[in-house]
């Protein structure tokens, strides 16, 4: 190239005056391959735009027939333009009609050039189209070249980005940037939402390309690459990252890559070219994110996610920006996009203007979905690349019923979806006038439907379902989203307050179920190989007794005058019990010593998700004045399938054999036992799942606020003596020769059942 260094420099200068001189988009295009095939003493220079049905367009060309612009389309996988595209990689050939992807077309002129130049134009990983550079003679490309064209294949990323040539495409062919998109993935909660992208983690987003000085660039660079060092290191060196865990290693991958010497030399590579210093980082980055996508290694994703934080963080600091994201000043109708996030970052935003979730990770019964579900927020999990396809303010509808993600959507769509809201606004005011209205069966079963809850904006959802009480208050929220650990008068206010917000209802409160993914910001992390199997819930709490003897105090405080009902998660064995409940009396011994105020009883049960307890049912039973039967963990310590792994978590199904005799077994052991018996995992919040369980013997489900009125007008149209014959016949036949899931749908059509 003529010039190594001075050559690109110039070329991004041109191209920046080309950029901003007043003419269509079609002239801009036409000089933009006039100056590149010039810069580069090439014979021919072309563009070729990726369309929305996934063809390849040429769109501008200096020395290729002009009258081919427009009407040359190929398949994203159709020749050497098609290979760079799909690989999102550069091809560089002194003979390219020897090349076996080699494809003629012979409108264009091309059959009188040999050596071949292409790279993908990118942005955030995604290809956006190509740009191609050709020669007469079998000549080789420099590196410096292949570094050249795809630094200016930058600016033309962004030229397409912007939305400009969506003016010169026919209807049904325009760009794929900045076109609508629909996704794909899993509903985590249901409902329908349209808003705005807020991105969770916001790409920095670069503005100005083209470097005035590259010296003082490569020195911005230089200076930012030490600051980002230093802070990882005095991380590191932090009191509270010194004897290891999950979170020291995440810092020791982010140091390794910020020392890595072939990342640092790309990274001034780009730099040189002419770029600023954060157009480089994000050159590089998105190159490396590109290929990285087409990697089906799991470890190797890992840590395009780890070199993706590292990049943010390091233009971040180029650009002058907090690493935090302001979660403040979001829009009406916010849709929150993300990577992965975990419940207490949801809970920082602020629910009145947040409407959706659409999450790259997370599973059915992760955490963050337990949350948005009880905060009534519609939510998908496992779409690919949600956070490199969506720019921050895109219009979005997230359709957590069917599993779709719609990013720019055309208006008919908008439309269409604006009418199922409206739909959806008059089911909910159905339901909502059967609060009053007793949940009884048909056949005159009483069904006690409760909520699921956690902090103070679940407890008006009590009124509005008119649900019987609280199943499950998750006492752990309170701590996950603090800043330091709450004292007990700080406890014993909140749950005043639901107790209060209940009146005469009972509270089941369920004591501190931390640990595993369940961590506290300002606890030290306690690395385990499995840590839902680890130290967590009531084994911590049993471990460190003054952490639940102050949680127990503020509980019986705050039930002064009243009815106290709580529960232990995670109990494995009776002894584990009686040791829980010991620290209880404990606690009403120091109570009336000390106050005069006391609970006017006090029941305590526990949680049956540990399938050990299941053989010491009698034991158990003898013991509790109450069993809840958490069927989120019990799936899956039953079937060893880690809830928050999308590749697993989906596998087993909850209405099927197995799952129902055991779940028959506890009910029927509750009655012999005349116990109350609740289940409070995900399956009650199902109207098909509650049908199963009253159908089972279950006369009390905890669920969560928006399934009330959907399982409630299920339930009213029940005839819960033929749904329990039915299903009772179906369990004891052998495993595998009925679809219980399916035979139990059919029984719903039949009965004229909304599921």
């Amino acid at each position: 190239m003529r010039g190594a260094l001075g050559g690109p420099r110039v070329l991004l200068r041109r191209l920046r005056e080309v950029m901003a001189e007043q003419v269509s988009a079609q002239e801009r295009l036409d000089k933009i391959v006039v100056l590149i095939a010039a810069n580069m003493v090439a014979e021919v220079c072309s563009v070729y735009v990726l369309r929305v049905d996934g063809t390849l367009e040429l769109y501008a060309t200096e020395g290729l027939n002009r009258d081919a612009v427009h009407l040359t389309v190929m398949r994203a996988d159709e020749g050497l333009v098609g290979l760079v595209a799909s690989e999102a990689n550069a091809i560089s050939l002194s003979d390219a009609q020897a090349h076996p992807a080699f494809s003629f077309r012979p409108e264009t002129g091309e059959e009188i050039y040999h050596s071949f130049l292409g790279v993908p134009i990118l942005r955030a990983g995604n290809t956006l189209g190509v740009l191609v550079v050709q020669n007469r003679a079998h000549r080789t490309y420099s590196e410096e070249e292949v570094e050249a064209l795809q630094t200016t294949a930058m600016v033309l990323a962004e030229m397409i980005a912007s939305g400009e040539l969506s003016a010169l495409a026919r209807p049904g062919a325009e760009p794929v940037a900045r076109h609508a998109v629909q996704l794909t993935g899993t509903p985590l909660a249901e409902g329908i939402a349209l808003g705005h992208v807020v991105l969770h983690e916001p790409r920095v987003v670069v503005t100005n390309f083209i470097a005035e000085d590259v010296n003082k660039e490569l020195k911005r660079l230089d200076d930012a690459l030490a600051t980002v060092r230093a802070d990882l290191d005095t991380m590191l060196e932090r009191r509270d990252m010194a004897d290891g865990g999950e979170h020291r290693e995440v810092l020791e991958a982010y140091r390794m890559f910020a020392q890595d010497h072939g990342w640092l030399r790309k990274l001034r590579e780009a730099v040189s070219t002419g770029l600023t210093a954060e157009a480089g980082v994000e050159r590089v980055h998105s190159d490396v994110r590109a290929r990285m996508q087409r990697m089906t290694d799991p470890y190797l994703r890992d840590r395009l996610h780890d070199l993706e934080d590292l990049a943010n963080r390091l233009m971040r600091v180029l650009m002058g920006r907090d690493h935090a994201p302001s979660k403040e000043r979001l829009p009406e109708n916010a849709i929150l996009v993300a990577r992965s996030m975990g419940p207490a970052a949801l809970l920082d935003y602020d629910r009145k203007r947040l409407r959706g979730l659409v999450l790259e990770e997370g599973g059915l019964t992760s955490h963050v979905s337990i949350v948005a579900r009880a905060l009534g927020i519609a939510t998908i999990g496992e779409v690919a690349n949600a956070t490199g396809l969506v720019e921050q303010g895109d219009a979005i509808i997230v359709d957590a019923i069917m599993g779709q993600v719609h990013v720019r959507p055309m208006p008919d769509v908008e439309n269409a979806y604006a009418e199922r809201v409206r739909f959806r606004a008059r089911r909910q005011a159905q339901y909502h006038a059967l609060r009053d209205r007793p949940c009884v069966t048909k056949d005159g079963e009483k069904i006690d439907l409760m909520l699921n809850a956690g902090l103070l904006i679940d407890l008006p959802h009590i009124a509005e379902t008119g649900a019987v009480g609280i199943g499950l208050f998750r006492t752990e929220l309170q701590f996950m989203v603090a800043a330091t650990f709450p004292r007990t008068n700080e406890q014993h206010s909140l749950y005043r307050a639901v107790l209060e917000a209940a009146g005469k209802k009972p509270v089941t409160f369920r004591t501190l179920d931390i640990g595993g993914d369940k961590v506290l910001p300002y606890m030290r992390a306690v690395e385990e190989e499995n840590p839902a199997l680890g130290w967590r819930a009531i084994r911590l709490g049993l471990d460190r007794p003054g952490l639940l003897r102050s949680q127990i105090r503020a509980l019986l405080r705050a039930a002064g005058g009243r009815d106290l009902k709580l529960m232990f998660p995670m109990v494995a064995t009776v002894d584990e019990f009686d040791q829980a409940k010991a620290i209880v009396e404990l606690e009403l011994t120091h109570l009336r010593r000390h106050s005069h105020l006391l609970p006017e009883r006090v029941e305590i049960g526990t949680m049956l998700e540990v399938p050990a307890l299941l053989y010491q049912l009698d034991e158990l039973f003898e013991r509790v004045d109450f069993l809840s039967v958490g069927s989120n963990d019990l799936m899956q310590f039953l079937y060893a399938a880690d809830r928050g792994n999308a590749r697993v978590s989906a596998r087993f199904n909850p209405i099927s054999t197995p799952v129902l005799r055991i779940l028959r077994d506890i009910a029927d052991k509750g009655r012999q036992y005349k116990k109350s018996v609740t289940l409070c995992g995900e399956l009650a919040s199902k109207p098909i799942g509650a049908l199963a369980l009253v159908a089972l013997g279950y006369r009390s489900l905890s669920l969560t606020p928006s399934a009330i009125g959907p399982v409630k007008a299920m339930l009213l149209d029940l005839h819960c003596g033929r749904a329990a014959e039915m299903l009772r016949s179906l369990i004891d036949q052998p495993v595998g020769s009925v679809a219980v899931h399916e035979r139990l749908e059919a029984f719903a059509t039949a009965e004229g059942l909304q599921l």
